[in-house]
């Protein structure tokens, strides 16, 4: 259970599974599990029945969560799945630094 270095928002790519080279948002995290939701990655099919008057019963399609360890962030300039560092600047606030080229990957809200 350490710091997650992925955040709600991020953009990722995948690099193991079934989903490996796709990319997408990431919807939420789950520091206790080590686990995140990525947006169109890891469908899950849920069959419901209906259960009152009206509700339609059927199969679902979800996100389900996948291991961090099995995400990287995509880095605005390289374009690609990157590992990252985070620095501490002169105001003594963290920032996350891409270690290909340098360049600083802010987080989006």
């Amino acid at each position: 259970m350490g710091q997650m270095h992925i955040a709600k928002n991020d953009i990722v790519e995948v690099i193991a599974g079934n989903d490996r080279g796709k990319r997408g948002k990431v919807l939420k995290v789950m520091p206790k599990q080590s686990r995140v939701v990525v947006e169109g990655i890891n469908f899950i099919h849920r069959h419901t029945r209906a259960r009152g008057q009206g509700e339609q019963g059927g199969i679902i399609e979800k996100e389900a969560p996948i291991n961090v360890s099995n995400v990287m962030l995509v880095c605005t300039k390289c374009n690609k799945g990157v590992r990252i560092r985070t620095k501490i600047l002169a105001d003594r606030s963290k920032t996350r630094v891409c270690t290909q080229c340098g360049e600083m990957v802010e987080r989006r809200s």
